[in-house]
């Protein structure tokens, strides 16, 4: 999109109203940067935009969205939380915005009161995956699946190298990244490392993501636990992390696994997969949709210790297995997975409404 042409060019406006980056924001940003090619876009709200030539205000929304568009199309709201639904509904019902609103809907959970109101009065409703949809009242009009960035998390063959360079002792690696806390099963890893890495000395463990004050007693029980067995140089939390320190650290892995007791999508899963590792995951968010059993990785029920355990004492023992399913697994996120898709396939459902 060429950011100088007249406002009235504009197709699509997307939703931008958390001024903390989440989850949610990192998904908008991601999928604008290819959006921006496909179609004439403006954000509403500046927060956290590297191209702020392409964010527009409220008023100024409601001046541009009440006029037609000289080809007669309509312009589209893309909502991913309530407050964004209500920003669109306040611009079409008082203000006269000449839009149709899609809200996508990544919850795996029991809507609010609110919330299903909201979307009773949306134009369309996309979900990322069946997990998700199955809490819809009515099915989504499309699923389309969350996609990460493949040239940001990419395989390395030279891991060894790359532990060294992280500080991390040993030939393989197996890590957990996300916040520490036991939603998250962070006790889980700990627990099945416990069990599994005296057999294989040659095997690290890292817990990476942040630590609130909260939790603290947590992980210190944890290392008590770590401590107990001897293993305190082997399994190890390295706390938060910058964003751009981790590719580097999925990267280094052997096998990563995401063990929340609930999730909305997990893209701690693909960006494992993405990166060559295989993976260990809980039957959450959509996790199943996107490992295939025994070929990226697996999926174990939630709060299963010896499922966990005993899957990551086979991967251990065989690494060509799991040299295979990391490149089973990148090979599958190039093609289903990528943000590129995910753009692409929510521009043309777009293109459908107007």
């Amino acid at each position: 999109m060429d950011a100088n042409k007249p406002a009235t060019d504009c197709d699509l406006v997307l939703g931008n109203s958390n001024r903390r980056f989440s989850g949610v924001t990192s998904t908008m940003l991601q999928n604008l940067r290819f959006q921006q090619h496909l179609m004439d876009v403006r954000v509403l709200g500046t927060y956290h935009l590297s191209n702020p030539e392409l964010a527009i205000g409220f008023w100024e929304a409601v001046r541009l969205l009440r006029r037609p568009k000289a080809d007669g199309k309509w312009r589209i709201f893309h909502a991913r939380r309530n407050d964004e639904m209500i920003q669109a509904l306040v611009l079409k019902k008082f203000f006269g915005a000449k839009i149709k609103i899609v809200f996508t809907s990544t919850a795996q959970r029991s809507h609010s009161w609110l919330t299903r109101w909201l979307m009773l009065r949306m134009d369309a409703i996309l979900s990322t995956c069946q997990a998700a949809a199955r809490y819809l009242a009515t099915p989504p009009a499309q699923i389309i699946h969350h996609g990460i960035q493949q040239d940001i998390f990419f395989p390395l063959d030279a891991r060894q190298t790359l532990l060294r360079e992280l500080n991390i002792h040993g030939d393989r690696a197996v890590g957990i990244f996300g916040r520490v806390r036991e939603q998250k099963g962070v006790h889980l890893f700990v627990r099945a490392c416990i069990a599994v890495l005296p057999q294989f000395p040659d095997v690290s463990a890292v817990i990476g993501g942040a630590i609130t004050p909260q939790n603290r007693s947590f992980v210190a029980e944890l290392e008590r636990e770590i401590a107990q067995a001897k293993l305190s140089d082997r399994i190890r939390f390295i706390g938060e992390q910058p964003f751009e320190n981790l590719p580097k650290l999925f990267r280094a892995m052997s096998v990563v696994m995401a063990l929340s007791n609930n999730e909305g999508f997990g893209l701690t899963v693909l960006e494992a997969m993405s990166s060559g590792a295989a993976v260990i995951a809980t039957d959450a968010g959509a996790w199943r949709e996107v490992i295939r059993e025994g070929v990226d990785g697996f999926v174990v029920p939630v709060d299963d210790l010896k499922a966990i355990t005993d899957r990551l004492f086979e991967l251990l023992e065989n690494p060509d297995k799991t040299r295979n399913m990391g490149d089973n697994g990148r090979a599958s996120i190039l093609e289903n997975f990528t943000v590129e898709r995910e753009a692409k396939a929510l521009c043309d459902f777009f293109k459908t409404l107007q």
